[in-house]
């Protein structure tokens, strides 16, 4: 049974990992995006690599859509997941 005079911070805690998960993913997006923008200024644009960073951008926003009703351990799951995601993408 829960004390009532003590306070629940379960919910700041599944909010926190939604949050880490939700910046991981826009950061992801982002950077996907720069490529694809670059990809496209660039002379000689190459049409597979271009389909490649599209899908890879259009997975990342799935995954971020996910998050609408990813439970914490989901959401932990997908923070992970894009924050090594993004330190091998911008890995010099």
């Amino acid at each position: 049974m829960t004390d009532p005079d003590v306070p629940d911070f379960s919910e700041l805690d599944e909010s926190d990992d939604h949050q880490a998960a939700t910046d991981a993913v826009k950061e992801v997006v982002s950077w996907y995006n720069a490529q694809i923008l670059a990809e496209r200024r660039s002379p000689g644009a190459g049409e597979e690599r271009l389909e490649e960073l599209k899908a890879a951008r259009e997975a990342a926003l799935l995954d971020g859509a996910r998050l609408a009703t990813a439970d914490p351990q989901e959401a932990g799951r997908i923070a992970a997941l894009y924050a090594a995601r993004l330190k091998e993408l911008t890995r010099p």
